[in-house]
């Protein structure tokens, strides 16, 4: 294996690794953009006089519910005992009774997790009577989607300008490997070589170069999600099997084609000139 090929591919690799890393980025931003939506809370308190039969009834129907992600019956008595362990003190010994409200917290798919959705999810529950108050946080649900919206914005220009980068740092690469043997091509075109024979052996070896660029950057990108891992493990969830499956095959298919491309061209490109114009570039 000559030192060109080696510094070709350790060149194009760090470029895949960088567009790979944003697409990576791209990805789990979404799935962190939807964990955090899920994580916004629909509480419905209810009445004090609510039965448990009536409860259970309301239970079943919002677990049923397609918008439902996840649901929490919270009765009195574990509201009275967690706010006595927070605040240190107990109100029902000044008061004389229990001051909180039994309530169900329900947690919405992410896609349901916006005001929009949730005013006629709000509706639909109110006509339970057992249902005294329906809040949510209106200002933070308007807010995350907003931020998320502009975040989402940014990454996908980010993505289109470090592809754009990446296909010129990738293709001055490829110019250069093929630049340095200017001489051969021609040579082998005096000689009465077809074109598509002469291209062959090089568009080969960038195809070789573009292999084991993508996967050298897939290593280093395992091998960055390990290290992150090891030190934040609950960001695990981030990294699914579809998504690293999506920025391998990515990175592997951008590495090919654009190798190949740009070796075609380039090669093309000098097989047009003239013998003269060779000392001249």
């Amino acid at each position: 294996m000559d030192i060109q090929f080696v510094t070709a591919c350790i060149s194009t690799s760090l470029v895949l690794l960088l567009l790979g890393s944003v697409v990576m980025v791209v990805l789990t931003a979404g799935r962190l953009s939807d964990h955090v939506r899920e994580n916004l809370e629909l509480s419905l308190l209810l009445a004090d006089d609510a039965k448990t039969e009536e409860v259970n009834r309301i239970v079943r129907h919002v677990e049923a519910q397609r918008y439902t992600k996840e649901l929490r019956y919270i009765s009195k008595e574990e509201i009275l005992a967690e706010q006595t362990a927070s605040m240190g003190l107990d109100p029902t010994e000044f008061l004389g009774y229990n001051p909180y409200t039994a309530s169900i917290e329900v947690k919405l798919k992410a896609e349901y997790a916006n005001t929009d959705s949730i005013i006629p999810i709000k509706n639909c529950l109110m006509r339970y009577t057992q249902i005294r108050e329906i809040s949510y946080p209106s200002e933070l649900m308007d807010n995350v989607n907003e931020n998320i919206r502009k975040i989402s914005a940014l990454l996908l220009a980010l993505a289109l300008v470090l592809s754009l980068i990446s296909f010129a740092l990738i293709n001055n690469t490829i110019k250069l490997t093929i630049y340095s043997q200017r001489f051969l091509l021609h040579t082998m075109k005096l000689v009465g070589a077809s074109w598509a024979f002469i291209r062959r052996p090089f568009l080969m070896r960038n195809l070789g170069i573009g292999i084991a660029s993508g996967i050298l950057a897939n290593a280093l990108i395992g091998g960055g999600i390990y290290l992150l891992l090891a030190h934040e493990p609950q960001l695990a969830h981030l990294f699914t099997v579809q998504i690293l499956g999506i920025v391998g095959g990515a990175v592997m298919l951008f590495g090919i084609l654009i190798t190949l491309l740009c070796a075609y061209v380039s090669i093309n490109r000098f097989l047009r000139m003239k013998a003269g114009d060779l000392y001249y570039i």
